[in-house]
């Protein structure tokens, strides 16, 4: 249960002036990046992030004047005036849809430890008062439901408010099952500055089997989750020390963290196997551990952003294939042709590239994350960052690219699994395709048959000699 909320104090304030010196906006509704720590009852607040403008230009949040009342719209010779309007403040509305897809694509770019932890608000203070709650509520529900939250179970989220008439912040936590908000205090600190930084180099290297009438949402899914046991129960090396529960760390960081991972089980084939699935290749992962937190919650936060960072580019690859259906460019889509792929009807191996991830200056030496396909450059990052993160400052030039190899999927039919079989064995050889080992085919079984007759005659011949040499010895006798 959140109890208070603490704000980096540097971040917060040069937002807060940013947005007050505009002196244009009259409302503006944005996402609130930090973390609800497990071992506290507080909340941390890194940054606030604008929701853009849509497709349409429009702004996210907007004010709406409010309906005169039942009492004032009275006729010309009533006691109120001609068409008296009301003096309630205007109420605010939202695009929901857009502030929650907001939502999607900044989580995405935050690495462990950081993640969308409800909205803010920037208005007067009649308008937000104004405002049902139940509207506020929603918006928050909507936004939470896009961002993935991988074993986490934290049922509270923020709604920060800051008034600019009089100038003040107020906070409250929305409590996801009832809708309800409560207050809640907020003071600010010095949290970016004192943040660790914990970094994996995760390798993997899995092999599933494929059922015919799997998709390949589901294929590649189930891939993931083999993957999630496997890294849940990982022990972990912090700079080269087994990880207890009593560890500490004196050291600044940043932290290099290995994870030892269990023997792996052959999985059972069950029924209907069309293939097998061969998923290979690395993950560069960071988590940042805030102040007063526990160390096992950066080995926690490190791996989800292993798992939450192959779940984003599968992600990358569905939203590219849905985009491409319906602009009717399927041609040139990789990410249409492998989406389209039947398991069942390969008859060569077939493979393609995860997305890669590359690591982007943020804020007090952290990093943000984007995901690059095999024809993007890091300009393209460039522009999603500025646009999504309102990333303001050139540092493209600064830009890590950890992961030297994209991450692959083979998927090999039926006929290259089974020992023996090759994936043209349903044809059958056509006399081109046999080669002079094939063709001499039959003389080497003619030679195995020479050679199992061969010991059988020697088996033989010794049988006899040592009957001769036995029963001469039993006449003497």
């Amino acid at each position: 249960m959140v109890k208070a909320v603490v704000a980096d104090e540097v971040r917060i304030k040069a937002f807060e002036d940013g947005v007050a010196s505009s002196g244009v906006l009259r409302s503006q509704v944005g996402l609130v990046v930090g973390k609800l720590s497990a071992s506290s009852d507080r909340a941390l607040v890194y940054s606030l992030l604008p929701t853009p403008p849509t497709d349409a230009g429009e702004p996210a949040c907007s004010l709406r004047a409010a309906a005169p009342s039942a009492g004032k719209a009275k006729s010309k010779g009533g006691k109120g005036g001609a068409g008296a309007s009301s003096d309630a403040p205007p109420t605010l509305q939202f695009d929901v849809d857009w502030v929650a897809e907001h939502a999607r694509q900044a989580s995405r770019m935050l690495l462990g430890g950081m993640s969308v932890i409800g909205i803010y608000i920037w208005s007067s203070e009649g308008s937000f008062k104004a405002t049902p709650s139940a509207v506020l509520s929603q918006v928050i529900r909507v936004v939470s439901q896009s961002v993935p939250w991988y074993g986490s179970d934290f049922d509270e989220r923020l709604l920060l408010h800051l008034s600019y008439s009089p100038r003040r912040w107020a906070c409250r936590i929305c409590e996801m099952a009832s809708g309800s908000l409560r207050p809640c205090d907020f003071k600010y600190s010095k949290l970016l500055a004192s943040l660790q930084t914990f970094r994996c180099t995760y390798n993997f290297e899995t092999r599933l089997t494929v059922v015919q009438a799997e998709p390949f949402k589901k294929v590649i899914s189930k891939a993931i989750s083999h993957l999630t046991k496997e890294v849940q129960n990982a022990k972990a090396l912090i700079d080269g020390d087994l990880f207890s529960d009593d560890m500490t760390i004196t050291s600044e960081g940043p932290h290099e963290v290995d994870l030892l991972v269990p023997f792996k089980n052959n999985l059972p084939a069950g029924e209907g196997v069309a293939g097998l699935l061969l998923f290979a290749g690395s993950v560069s992962a960071l988590a940042y551990l805030g102040p007063k937190e526990s160390i096992s919650e950066a080995i926690s936060d490190l791996k989800v952003d292993i798992i939450a960072s192959l779940r984003s580019r599968l992600d990358i690859i569905l939203d590219e294939a849905d985009d491409d259906s319906t602009t009717n460019d399927m041609e040139n889509s990789a990410s249409q042709k492998v989406t389209q792929v039947n398991f069942h009807e390969l008859r060569e191996p077939y493979s393609f590239s995860f997305p890669r991830r590359i690591l982007i200056p943020w804020l007090a030496g952290s990093y943000i994350c984007d995901y690059l396909q095999q024809s993007e450059t890091t300009k393209d990052a460039m522009e999603r960052c500025k646009e999504v993160i309102s990333l303001e400052t050139e540092v493209e030039n600064s830009i890590l690219e950890p992961e030297t190899a994209s991450s692959t999927v083979t998927l090999e039919s039926f006929w290259d699994v089974v020992p023996g079989a090759s994936s043209r064995a349903r044809a059958g050889p056509s006399l081109k395709d046999v080669r002079p080992e094939q063709a001499t085919g039959s003389g080497r079984t003619q030679g195995n048959s020479f050679s199992i007759l061969a010991a059988l005659f020697v088996l033989l011949v010794a049988l006899l000699v040592g009957f001769m040499f036995a029963f001469p010895a039993k006449s003497k006798t």
